[in-house]
């Protein structure tokens, strides 16, 4: 099994309004993921580097990927992984006249095969979430799926709460339907805007928030965590298009 999740840390300001970045890291190392996106991650120059104090004495690789660069520092999001990284990059997802958004697109070595993930941050606005889900859509048709035993994630805070909107209706057309636990507010949770998608949709195993004590007061967001099945048990059922798991 492997174990992906998803994170909106918050700036690592929690709900007491107090800056934590140790208790970030607690509920890192809690979760214990083999994958975690991460969202609002701020870095300052003149301050200890978050990714690197956050993967300290871990196996995890940080890849950062800032969407909004200021003199003090940078901030956007971020990946830790412990696969090895076969390629990655950053896609702009940013639209005039809204804050700058972007996704990592990167390749990793899972089980003798390939995992290709998207992790995200989308915008906002309504119009803004629909463009930026047909782009990312767009990249997945240009490159699905390879091999039998290949999968694909798209994973982060989708910012969408609108349960029949279209970017959820085309998501769920592309990779049908996923459980969507309510993350938002960390307190009181009653959104599920933070996702995590799986293709093919049998290699989803299960869905669920990460709800510890710690996790409820280090963000407004609660992690949420997936975990995915190694490789298809039944080759007639590899495109999981014919059941889920």
């Amino acid at each position: 099994m492997l174990a992906c999740a998803t994170w909106n840390i918050h700036r690592c300001v929690g709900r007491d309004r107090r800056y934590d970045p140790g208790r970030t890291r607690s509920v890192l190392r809690e979760i214990d993921a083999d994958l975690v996106a991460l969202q609002e991650v701020e870095v300052l120059y003149d301050a200890t580097d978050l990714l690197a104090y956050l993967t300290e004495g871990s196996e995890w690789l940080a890849i950062p990927a800032p969407t909004l660069r200021r003199s003090r520092g940078h901030y956007g999001n971020a990946l830790l992984t412990r696969l090895p990284v076969v390629r990655h990059r950053h896609v702009d997802l940013s639209l005039a006249g809204r804050e700058p958004r972007g996704a990592i697109h990167a390749v990793m070595e899972w089980a003798g095969s390939k995992l290709r993930l998207l992790a995200t941050h989308l915008g906002l606005g309504a119009k803004e979430r629909r463009v930026q889900t047909l782009r990312l859509l767009e990249l997945l048709g240009q490159q699905r799926v390879a091999g039998p035993a290949d999968v694909t994630v798209l994973v982060g805070d989708l910012n969408e709460w609108l349960l029949w909107g279209r970017p959820l209706r085309w998501l769920r057309s592309h990779f049908l339907d996923s459980p969507a636990p309510p993350s938002f507010p960390a307190g009181w949770p009653v959104l599920a805007l933070d996702r995590i998608w799986v293709e093919p949709r049998n290699r989803l195993v299960e869905v669920r928030t990460w709800s510890s004590p710690a996790a409820r007061l280090a963000s407004d967001h609660l992690p949420v965590v997936a975990r995915l099945r190694g490789a298809a048990i039944d080759p007639l059922h590899a495109s999981g298009r014919h059941g889920t798991s």
